[in-house]
């Protein structure tokens, strides 16, 4: 019997109530911010390699926008569905508001396997999908980035694609570029980098070194990998690391650099040495460790594993990997959780970083870039860190509590039109 799918709508819309209790809201205010603003579905055509024709379905959800333009990546997955946009489109919103960025949320993705795709399909898909939303894009209403499956290159794609529309260039509509078309430096290892700076700051907090820490990591991408091997140069032990197929793992510690060439020559992790196990992306969660990054997908962490995980700290790379049932085995059993619109908050702040840089023409350098990030990421977790000691609240609730409390007010000074 297939287990019955998590709607991550409905638990992004749960964490809104739990946070509304510590928040003196109207109800028809909660309602705005339950709810998103504006939604695009669209069903386009693409043709093959082999000649065939292929229909892709397409989303673009803008959730809100009274701090700024809507900002939000573009995942490609055989997944994708409108409640799952939904949710990452108002998890962006917060995270804009908890790193206090002048950015509202957005999120958009097509139902596909890229994995399945030549790169010529995977372009066509990226140019028609963009022609198809092009009425919600533009560097002062909604810019996109990279997310699951997406890269620089189809970051490239979609700046060249709305550049050919408007009849002139402009960078400024898309972030994670590459550095050649006005993207930022530091911005591919931002993700990543983010979730170091909060994992530190909270080991800081438990009074423990990153010095021979055991890190497990589900994920080797963009934000897995990166976090890896930063980790790594810190002088943490990176026991285990998986991709969506399985992974490795080693209480000694992984070479980490071998195993991670490994996967990137034979498309999966290869055990070369005895003293490495194969290990599934379930098993992994559950391993004895210091630091925990699900830097996967949503709703990993769910109330049926919960009470067998045996991290002393969860730092989330993922949007979502955790529900609000798991928080509550989690907060009980004394995990310390630096929740996800914190933690991977690293990537919309340097994107924040390359659209200012676009719009304005400059050209920061990567120290400058990763001395802004790091300054941000230790301030925001910090603030969040206050409202959870004042209010006694976990670090989650107290996030949400900061972002939603933000992006409130803002709603309150702009009012209603008309």
């Amino acid at each position: 019997m297939k287990e019955e799918k998590i709607n991550p709508f409905e638990m992004a819309r749960k964490q809104i109530d739990i946070a509304a209790k510590y928040l003196d809201l109207e109800p028809g205010l909660i309602g705005k911010l339950r709810n998103t603003k504006r939604e695009l579905t669209v069903h386009f055509p693409i043709k093959m390699d082999d000649g065939t024709v292929k229909i892709f379905t397409g989303y673009r959800i803008q959730h809100n926008i009274t701090r700024g333009p809507a900002k939000g990546g573009i995942r490609y997955h055989p997944d994708v569905d409108i409640d799952e946009v939904r949710a990452l489109a108002m998890w962006m919103t917060w995270k804009s508001a908890v790193v206090n960025i002048p950015f509202g949320g957005a999120k958009g993705g097509i139902q596909c396997n890229p994995k399945e795709m030549s790169l010529s399909e995977i372009e066509h898909m990226t140019r028609r999908f963009i022609w198809e939303i092009s009425i919600m894009l533009g560097p002062e209403q909604d810019i996109p980035a990279p997310d699951v499956n997406t890269n620089p290159q189809v970051m490239a794609w979609i700046m060249d694609t709305f550049s050919i529309l408007k009849g002139y260039s402009v960078p400024g509509v898309v972030t994670g570029k590459p550095v050649e078309l006005g993207g930022s430096l530091g911005r591919f290892e931002a993700t990543g980098r983010g979730v170091v700076i909060t994992s530190l700051e909270a080991l800081k907090l438990l009074k423990k070194s990153i010095e021979g820490a055991r890190v497990v990591i589900q994920g080797c991408g963009n934000v897995g990998g990166v976090a890896a091997r930063h980790f790594s140069l810190l002088g943490a032990k990176v026991i285990a690391i998986s991709d969506s197929k399985g992974g490795l793992y080693s209480e000694k510690g992984l070479d980490l650099e071998r195993v991670l060439d490994c996967r990137v020559k034979y498309k999966c992790f290869v055990s070369e040495k005895k003293e490495d196990t194969e290990i599934t992306n379930q098993e992994l969660l559950e391993l004895d460790c210091d630091i925990l990054v699900p830097a996967a997908l949503e709703n990993q962490i769910t109330e049926k594993n919960a009470s067998r995980i045996k991290a002393k700290i969860i730092a989330e790379g993922a949007n979502g990997p955790t529900t609000p049932e798991a928080d509550e085995i989690l907060n009980d059993k004394g995990v310390f959780v630096v929740p996800d619109i914190l933690a991977n908050a690293g990537g919309v702040t340097v994107s924040y970083f390359e659209w200012v840089q676009n719009l304005q023409e400059l050209i920061w350098s990567e120290e400058e870039v990763l001395d802004r990030l790091t300054r941000i990421m230790q301030r925001s977790f910090k603030e969040v860190l206050d409202i959870s000691l004042v209010k006694k609240i976990p670090m989650r609730t107290a996030a949400l509590v900061l972002g939603i409390g933000r992006v409130a007010e803002a709603t309150k000074l702009r009012g209603i039109y008309p």
